[in-house]
């Protein structure tokens, strides 16, 4: 929108969403520069947005692309504005990020609302700030200031920087009319003022930036040294005691850069990824179901932390138990959550209090009635939710969804238990349900569109990433990572110890290694998986002892004070110790196998390699909808790192010849039982 307001033109970025800059606003924006340089009646002008979002800067989709080098550019966009003959102020409400930024920056002045939020999250997508973000708001408010904005690529709300030189002006009030004023202000400029030197190009003092950078550099952690664009932008701020356009140079080609490397591809490719991965298929597509009242079924730990994470979302909530005892120590749980988060700052009292006061307790299965959505959240047996599910279906409402948080069983088994198994489906919910991101929402053979829809609607609720998927055992996540463990197991007989795969693993970024993580989920959950199975494993399939033997030894993970590793005074020794390697060692000579030392490189493709086998038979057998919701589930559920991009994405990297070869020696490494999946649908782009 244009409009002239008391000889100042109002540019209102209008582009809903969120006002992304693609070629299409910035054409809308470049033209309306330019009509009021021509108008004779305009002293100045004003970029403005809309109340919730100045601009979420520029339009990712359009990175790597022909679309984001068409003229005008971001970077011509930005040359406008700042070289304009007529003051241009930037009245900002709402979100201002990225090139949002950058543009407000090139600007003459800045007015933002005390509750606007600016940032520079380049470096989620392994970039930096490419239109003189680095150089413009380091040379404005000094490096202390500007360096978080950068580095941590989260915005920080304007009344934190008001203090700076970043905003001329933070109001309560109207901001478009304040930037107006300020606009017409500066037209009234003497023309030396007028042409004055930009403080965002001033040079900074060498010495002082030499010293921040350094010490940066020196805080860098593991996790970010394996990201090119921490060093990288570090390296660019050094241009901030140089000349302007030196240091903008510099920027600019270091953008470009990164732009070519895997960390940044990996980056905007899992962006895309969680973007295509909350959209259900085409024929699945339908409106939700109205959600307001969610019973959740099990106040242990998961069941707890479902409750919390719908309360945070707004919803009302009834937490039901079959033990009073239980339910009481459940109802402290979430107290007491709330309480920590209160104190610790996190969270204010008044929403505390809010999100409790929509919170209610129950032993009496008539509570059902009042949910609109019903979770259960009891122990991972079949018979048991099965039970369950009966007593949801005789007092559970007409037309109410009826969710299993399983992580393994099957959900149509369970849908039986029921007479309307169109109103089931798998609300899986990584622990702690409170904080972790992901949430798979399974489909089972008669789950109805609009309940896929529901589950989903609520995902995003709660601000989770959700990811649908069918119902096959261990469904996407889980499924694979099995595999995934298994050939750590098949390692460890092979002549790994635990510290080797756990090392190899977390230096290629894993969160945590396998037997690390087995520890602190308890092995015993495993154990009792393994022994359900027991009856149906195929004799002549490789099966690895380590574990069994671990937990009839009593070893079942840092609860017990010992697993794979041993946790004196609560912390994980860095070596398996003597128990567990006369425990593996037994195993590998069981097996007759020889042992050997196994390279950190072969450990990671090893474990690469069942991933993407086990993610293509999923893909072959339709359990998930697209093969990037692999790459979602793998990076929000299991700690994969996000600059690797997935094992999709790792895949697709790999030469096809060499990883079809590898992912053959892979079947023979595992023997009889193994199913080599057809990686075709994964190389797919």
């Amino acid at each position: 929108m244009y409009e002239i307001q008391d000889g100042v033109a109002v540019i209102e970025l209008n582009r809903p969403p969120v006002n992304a800059m693609g070629l299409e606003l910035r054409r809308s924006m470049w033209q309306a520069l330019h009509a009021a340089h021509a108008d004779g009646g305009v002293q100045a002008i004003v970029l403005a947005g809309q109340p919730r979002v100045f601009s979420a800067g520029a339009d990712v989709t359009e990175f790597g692309t022909d679309l984001a080098m068409q003229s005008p550019t971001l970077f011509e966009l930005i040359d406008a504005i700042e070289n304009s003959p007529k003051p241009v102020v930037a009245a900002i409400e709402g979100l201002a990020l990225g090139g949002a930024l950058e543009l407000a920056l090139a600007c003459q002045a800045r007015v933002a609302h005390a509750q606007a939020r600016v940032g520079l999250p380049e470096i989620a997508l392994g970039l930096i700030p490419g239109a003189g973000g680095t150089q413009r708001l380091s040379r404005l408010i000094g490096l202390e200031a500007a360096y978080p904005l950068m580095a941590t690529g989260q915005p920080q709300p304007a009344s934190k920087l008001a203090q700076t030189e970043l905003f001329d002006q933070v109001e309560q009030g109207d901001v478009v009319a304040a930037a107006c004023a300020r606009a017409r202000t500066l037209s009234a400029r003497p023309p030396a003022e007028a042409h004055a030197p930009l403080r965002t190009h001033r040079r900074l003092d060498a010495q002082s930036v030499q010293s921040f950078v350094a010490a940066q550099r020196e805080r860098l952690t593991p996790k970010q040294r394996l990201q090119p664009a921490y060093g990288v932008l570090l390296d660019v701020l050094v241009g901030t005691a140089e000349s302007f356009d030196v240091g903008l140079k510099q920027e600019r080609d270091a953008f470009m850069s990164l732009m070519g490397t895997r960390a940044s591809k990996a980056l905007r490719d899992q962006f895309k990824a969680e973007r295509a991965a909350s959209k259900l298929p085409a024929d699945m597509q339908a409106d939700p179901r109205q959600v307001d009242t969610v019973a959740v079924i099990g106040a242990g730990t998961m069941g707890t932390g479902i409750a919390i994470a719908l309360l945070d979302a707004g919803l009302t909530v009834r937490v039901l138990e079959q033990d009073e005892a239980a339910l009481a120590r459940g109802m402290a749980r979430i107290a007491q959550y709330y309480a920590d988060r209160v104190k610790a700052g996190k969270l204010a009292d008044a929403r505390a209090q809010d999100n409790t006061a929509r919170l209610a307790s129950s032993l009496d299965w008539h509570t059902l009635a009042e949910a609109d959505l019903v979770i259960e959240a009891v122990f991972e047996d079949l018979a048991v939710k099965q039970a369950v599910f009966k007593q949801i279906d005789a007092h559970a409402r007409a037309g109410a969804v009826l969710a299993t948080n399983t992580s393994y069983l099957d959900i149509d088994a369970i849908a039986a238990s029921t007479q309307r198994a169109q109103d089931v489906l798998g609300l899986h919910f990584f622990s702690p349900a409170q904080v972790m991101k992901l949430l798979e929402v399974v489909q089972g053979a008669r789950t109805a569109p609009d309940v896929m829809a529901t589950g989903m609607a609520l995902g995003a609720r709660m601000k989770k990433v959700a990811v649908p998927c069918g119902n096959a055992f261990g469904f996407i996540g889980n499924r694979i990572y099995n595999a995934y463990r298994q050939q750590c197991e098949f390692m460890l007989e092979d002549g790994a110890w635990p510290e080797d795969v756990d090392r190899a693993l977390t230096q290629f970024g894993f969160a945590m290694g396998p037997f690390a993580v087995a520890d602190l989920s308890g092995l015993d959950i495993a154990w009792r998986m393994r022994a359900a199975q027991a009856a149906t494993r195929d004799p002549r399939s490789r099966y690895v002892s380590i574990l069994d033997t671990l937990c009839e030894q009593g070893r079942m993970g840092r609860k017990t004070g010992a697993g794979y590793y041993t946790y004196p005074e609560g912390k994980q020794a860095a070596a398996s110790d003597a128990v567990v390697r006369q425990i593996i060692t037994d195993a590998s000579a069981a097996r007759g196998i020889e042992r050997r030392t196994l390279s950190a490189d072969e450990i990671v493709r090893r474990a690469m390699l069942a991933l993407v086998n086990e993610a293509a038979c999923l893909m072959q057998q339709g359990v998930a909808a697209r093969a990037s919701d692999i790459d979602v589930v793998f990076v929000q559920g299991y700690g994969f790192p996000k600059w690797e991009g997935g094992p999709v994405f790792w895949a697709r990297q790999q030469d096809r010849a060499q990883l079809e070869a590898d992912l053959d020696d892979l079947g023979r490494q595992v023997g009889h039982g193994f199913v080599r999946g057809d990686v075709a649908a994964l190389l797919q782009v």
